[in-house]
């Protein structure tokens, strides 16, 4: 899906009203660094940027991503297609070009203060993934998989999510008789189909409330056990442990912790798979506007990072990016989202409609363009020196 398609869109209201309120913005500056992308300023291309507020302009110039991010839940601008309008951007390398120096602190924080320490471990359960299980039902699969999908046989959301949770069970070669180690469960999509077609027991730790009693509910009947807690305080053997959209809350602080972790868990001839969005630059942090609106204490790790956090713990057996899966999956949570958002406009109101379409189009749109990535590593805690095999 290339682009915003679906109708009965709220947002349509905002962009009918034309943006005569907008006067002639087209000599400000950020007018002219957007042309670099091919985006216009009150053009008729739906990657375009509709004007309703002028000295939103400056705002967005003052302060990078969080100005345009607010600007645009508060409908100071629109856009057709944001999927297409962040493609742009980021291949044109835009959010290089203004570099506020207040984004100096924020690498340094990220360096020097555990923004992931155990205290702060469940405030993005409190903040992201406690918004109602209802809500998240209508977005997602039936399988309720908030992670990547792999679409290379597959033609619609169900089937995609349904490959990779298969692809991993077969990365990980799982038997009955194994133990499986969840590690950030979300609401069970792994440990329900590993125990219902691979036969294994299955543990998940979660920090999300909802998350734990969705799994309770759903998965009563199968050898599965979810405990609300932080992965620090992992305890037991396991033969496989999985990691699936989890690691990008762990901080490069504690990337260590987390393999340390892994390696206490695993039964010797042990395999971790850990499935996570990447960044390209190590020397980075989290987009802003994302840390703010969506995931509170939220770090990408760099492929550099994740090598030294598994140096003389855990051995690479191999490195998968699909990456370019993650903008069809997002694509189509975002139609899931736009086809219900009637039942939920009353209780969540039109700003977080913006701030929830922003998040989905713009990171549909950083997919495409390359900016993150999706990986599944596969480490191995291989002490007799044979060869870990990937199916």
């Amino acid at each position: 899906m290339e682009s915003d398609t679906v109708t009965n869109n709220p947002e349509k209201e905002i962009r009918s009203k034309g943006a005569t309120a907008a006067g002639s913005p087209g000599s400000h500056l950020l007018a002219e660094l957007l042309q670099a992308a091919d985006i216009r300023i009150n053009g008729d291309s739906p990657w375009d940027m509709q004007v309703h507020r002028t000295r939103a302009l400056d705002e967005i110039v003052a302060r990078h991503s969080l100005g345009l991010g607010e600007t645009y839940m508060r409908g100071d601008w629109s856009c057709a297609a944001l999927d297409q309008f962040f493609c742009r951007l980021l291949r044109a390398n835009l959010q290089n070009q203004i570099k506020p120096f207040r984004h100096l602190w924020r690498v340094a924080r990220s360096y020097f203060i555990n923004l992931q320490s155990q205290r702060r471990a469940f405030q993005v359960g409190e903040h992201h993934y406690d918004l109602g299980n209802d809500f998240y039902r209508t977005m997602l699969d039936s399988r309720m998989t908030y992670s990547c999908g792999y679409w290379k046989d597959a033609e619609y959301l169900e089937q995609a999510q349904a490959a990779k949770l298969d692809l991993i069970c077969r990365k990980l070669g799982l038997r009955p008789g194994m133990r499986l180690l969840d590690i950030g469960c979300g609401w069970g999509s792994l440990v329900g189909y590993a125990a219902e077609h691979y036969g294994v027991e299955c543990v998940g730790v979660t920090v999300s409330r909802e998350q734990k009693q969705f799994v309770d509910e759903h998965y009563a009947d199968r050898p599965i056990r979810v405990e609300l807690m932080d992965y620090r305080k992992l305890t037991g053997k396991f033969d496989r442990i999985a990691s699936v959209g989890m690691f990008e809350h762990v901080g490069r602080r504690n990337h260590r912790t987390f393999m340390q972790v892994a390696k206490r868990c695993l039964n010797p001839d042990g395999l971790l798979l850990l499935h996570t969005i990447g960044k390209n630059r190590r020397h980075s942090t989290c987009d802003p506007w994302i840390e703010k609106y969506i995931f509170p204490n939220g770090d990408l790790p760099s492929n550099g990072q994740i090598c030294d956090a598994a140096e003389n713990l855990l051995l690479v057996e191999d490195l998968h990016n699909f990456g370019c899966d993650y903008d069809r999956t997002l694509m189509a949570w975002h139609e899931n989202f736009e086809n219900s958002w009637e039942k939920f406009a009353d209780r969540f109101g039109m700003e977080f409609y913006r701030m929830w379409r922003y998040y989905l189009l713009s990171c549909a749109g950083a997919f495409r363009a390359r900016h993150i990535q999706l990986w599944q590593w596969l480490l191995s805690d291989n002490r007799d020196g044979g060869v870990a095999r990937v199916s």
